[in-house]
């Protein structure tokens, strides 16, 4: 897959990028972006993937768009002309449709308000496009599989019930080690970043102690066998090989 690099001086590094042929269901995705240029290269890296995109240029248009059409996720820029990313998000979220921010508000207290007013994911600006491919993937394969049942190998998930079974034997985790198993699960197979991890889970700010969350993952590997797959990657996080 190629990679571009969104730049927030809008300068653009772009490697093509090939079409996804595992994209088995197109999705509809609305994008609310005020930058042409970011919105134009986020659509068609999209586009490259399978996705069907529609753009609008400041929040009212978004609302707009979002009323008339059926859309299966947003990408939302916060700081929006007419409406901003959070009035939209609050119109947006009692469809049940994920959303994610995207936007070069960065700091740790923004990512946690997005996070808390209901976004799915947040992406700062510069990002990899590579990365929101990935994540939306993510997000659109959980959505898609509705489910409340997730399952790696021989362990189930039950969402609803929070209840785990190993080889159909009960497991025992905390309710953080079970927050911190579905954040693993419904990412599998990409790295995520030891911050992302802990500011999801833990919804508080991420000031580079990371003993908490690698306990976490210490204890996670050891109650479901998983030494082998739930791999550190260095310098990074965490990623849960499927």
């Amino acid at each position: 897959m190629g990679r571009c690099m969104i730049q927030e001086q809008h300068k653009v590094w772009c490697v093509t990028v090939l079409r996804n042929e595992a994209v088995k269901d197109l999705a509809d995705i609305l994008i609310v972006e005020d930058d042409e240029g970011i919105a134009d290269l986020i659509c068609m890296n999209l586009q490259g993937e399978g996705y069907r995109c529609v753009c609008a240029r400041d929040g009212l248009e978004g609302a707009r768009l979002f009323s008339e059409e059926k859309f299966d996720l947003a990408l939302l820029d916060i700081m929006l002309p007419k409406l901003d990313g959070y009035a939209l998000l609050e119109y947006i979220k009692p469809s049940g449709i994920p959303v994610i921010f995207l936007t070069a508000k960065g700091a740790v207290e923004e990512r946690i308000r997005g996070l808390k007013a209901g976004a799915d994911d947040y992406l700062a600006k510069p990002f990899q496009v590579g990365e929101l491919l990935a994540r939306v993937e993510a997000i659109l394969r959980r959505m898609g599989t509705g489910a409340k049942l997730l399952e790696v190998g021989d362990v189930s998930i039950d969402a609803e019930s929070r209840q785990v079974t190993r080889a159909g034997s009960p497991v025992t985790l905390t309710a953080k080690e079970f927050d911190l198993l579905v954040e693993l699960v419904q990412n599998k197979n990409i790295a995520l970043y030891r911050q992302q991890l802990y500011e999801k889970v833990w919804q508080e700010p991420f000031l580079g102690e990371t003993r908490t969350l690698d306990s976490h993952i210490q204890r996670l590997r050891r109650k479901l066998g998983w030494e082998e797959r739930i791999k550190t990657i260095f310098r990074i996080g965490y990623r849960l090989e499927g």
